[in-house]
C-alpha cells in the first residue's frame, strides 16, 4: 500500500508518522511518500520519519520529494495537510479582521474566508493532478476550511473525504475523564467543520447508554474550563458545543483578548522552529513531547482509521468525518458538506441518521452553510462583490461597514495568492 502525504513537510508529519508506525497493523504502508517543495522542512521531516518507523519495526518505506507527479504515481491515499502562504498568511488572518472590531481565526470569519480563498485553488489543482496519477485514490483532506475544501473536492467529482480531529479529541478527552477505553465512547456528534456539538456521550456503541448528563454533572467544570466557556452555560445548554463555538458565544470577548495578545500564528511559529530544530537531531527516533502543543492532536489515528476504511474492503467502519449531507439534515441542501458519524468502507463515506436537530444549533449550522456556499462561490470564481457578499453572509460579521472594510483589508493582504485581484 503506498500512501502520499501533500505537505509532507509540515511540522505535523511526526504525528501522522508515529500512527502509522504504532497502528501498522490497522493500515499496513509499504511505502509512504512524504511531498512538498520545501527543501528545508522536508529533508529533517523525512529523516526523522525514517527513525520513527525503524524505532518501532515498521518494515515501510519513507521516501522524499518535491515532485508531486512522481509522490503520487500510484498512490493508494492523498493526504492533504497544506497551508497555503504559511504561517506569515496564517499571522495576517489573526490581525487584520481585528481592525474592524471582528475575531481574527484562520479556519472562521474573515480570516477563515481569506484562507479558504488562498487554498480552494491550490487543493483543486493539486487533486486534478492525483486523479490523472492515480485514478483510483482516495483524498483525505485535512486541510483547512475543511467543510469548504471537501466540498470544493466533491463538487469537482473527486474521491475525497473531509477529516478533523475535534471529534477524535472529545472522545479521548471523554474517555479519560469516564475511565474507559477510548473505543467504549460513542459521540453523538453533528453539525460544520468547526461547528460542532456534542449532543450525546455512549457507552458500548450508538444504542449504548447516554452518559453525557453524568458527563457534564461530575466533570463539567473541568469541560467547560477546557472550552473556556462558562460552566452554567454547558449545564443550560446540557450539550458539549466545539471549542470553536467560543467564537460564536463570546465573540466580543474574545476579540478583547486576542487585542492584547500576541497571536497563536506567532507562537506556532516559533514552536515550529524548536521542532524543526529538534528533527535535525540524528538521535531523535520520536515525537517529541513539544509536537503535543502544536496542535493536531490524535490526527494520525483519525487519519489512520478512515484510510483503512477506505482501502481496508472491510466492513464498514463509523467515524465522524466530513462528507455530502445527502438528506442527513433535512434543512440543509442535499450537497452541504456536514461533520457527522458516517459509515465508511471502500465506497466512500455514508452519513449515519441523526435525531432532529434544535432549532438552536440547526439555526447557526444553516446560517454557517449559507456562508460556506458563498466563500466557496468567492473561491472559485473571485471578484470583490463575491468577498463582500460572502464576508456579509457570515454570522460573526452581519454588517455592511463591517463587511466592506473586511473586504478590502483581505484583499490588500491576499493579492499575491488571488489570480483575479
Amino acid at each position: 500500500m503506498k500512501l502520499a502525504v501533500v505537505g509532507g513537510g509540515s511540522t505535523y508529519t511526526p504525528e501522522l508518522v508515529d500512527g502509522f508506525a504504532r497502528l501498522r497493523d490497522t493500515l499496513p504502508i509499504g511505502e509512504l511518500v512524504l511531498v512538498d517543495p520545501a527543501a528545508d522542512r522536508l529533508e529533517p521531516v523525512g529523516a526523522l520519519a525514517r527513525r520513527i518507523f525503524a524505532r518501532q519495526g515498521h518494515e515501510g518505506v519513507v521516501t522524499t520529494t518535491s515532485d508531486l507527479q512522481a509522490g503520487v504515481e500510484g498512490a493508494d491515499a492523498v493526504l492533504l495537510q497544506l497551508r497555503v502562504g504559511g504561517q506569515a498568511a496564517r499571522e495576517r488572518d489573526e490581525t487584520w479582521p481585528l481592525e474592524c472590531g471582528c475575531v481574527g481565526q484562520e479556519t472562521t470569519g474573515a480570516g477563515g474566508l481569506a484562507k479558504a480563498l488562498r487554498t480552494v485553488p491550490v487543493v483543486l489543482d493539486i487533486a486534478e493532478r492525483v486523479r490523472r496519477a492515480s485514478p483510483r485514490a482516495w483524498i483525505i483532506d485535512f486541510t483547512n476550511p475543511v467543510g469548504i475544501v471537501t466540498r470544493a473536492l466533491l463538487q469537482a467529482g473527486h474521491r475525497a473525504v473531509g477529516l478533523c480531529n475535534v471529534a477524535i479529541g472529545f472522545q479521548r478527552r471523554f474517555a479519560r475523564l469516564l475511565d474507559v477505553t477510548p473505543d467504549a465512547v460513542h459521540l453523538d456528534h453533528v453539525g460544520l467543520n468547526h461547528l460542532t456539538w456534542e449532543r450525546g456521550v455512549r457507552l458500548g456503541g450508538p444504542d449504548g447508554e447516554d452518559v453525557l448528563p453524568k458527563l457534564l454533572a461530575e466533570h463539567g467544570d473541568v469541560i467547560a474550563g477546557d472550552l473556556r466557556l462558562p460552566r452554567e452555560l454547558l449545564d443550560r445548554l446540557g450539550v458539549v458545543p466545539s471549542y470553536y463555538l467560543r467564537y460564536f458565544y463570546a465573540h466580543d470577548e474574545v476579540v478583547r483578548e486576542l487585542a492584547t495578545k500576541p497571536s497563536r500564528a506567532s507562537e506556532v511559529a516559533a514552536m515550529e522552529r524548536r521542532l524543526l530544530e529538534m528533527y535535525g537531531d540524528p538521535a531523535l527516533d520520536e515525537k517529541p513531547e513539544l509536537l503535543s502543543r502544536r496542535g493536531g492532536a490524535f490526527y494520525s489515528e483519525a487519519a489512520v482509521d478512515l484510510a483503512a476504511a477506505l482501502l481496508g474492503g472491510a466492513a464498514p467502519r463509523r467515524q465522524v468525518v466530513n462528507t455530502y449531507n445527502r438528506g442527513t439534515l433535512p434543512f440543509l441542501p442535499d450537497d452541504a458538506v456536514i461533520e457527522v458519524q458516517a459509515a465508511v468502507d471502500g465506497s466512500g463515506a455514508a452519513p449515519l441518521p441523526v435525531p432532529e436537530v434544535d432549532p438552536l444549533y440547526a439555526g447557526l449550522i444553516g446560517h454557517v452553510t449559507a456562508y460556506e456556499d458563498l466563500a466557496l462561490e468567492a473561491a472559485l470564481r473571485g471578484g470583490r462583490d463575491r468577498v463582500f457578499r460572502a464576508l456579509l453572509a457570515h454570522p460573526l460579521i452581519g454588517q455592511y461597514d463591517r463587511a466592506e472594510g473586511l473586504t478590502d483589508r483581505l484583499i490588500a493582504h491576499n493579492r499575491e495568492h488571488l489570480t483575479w485581484a
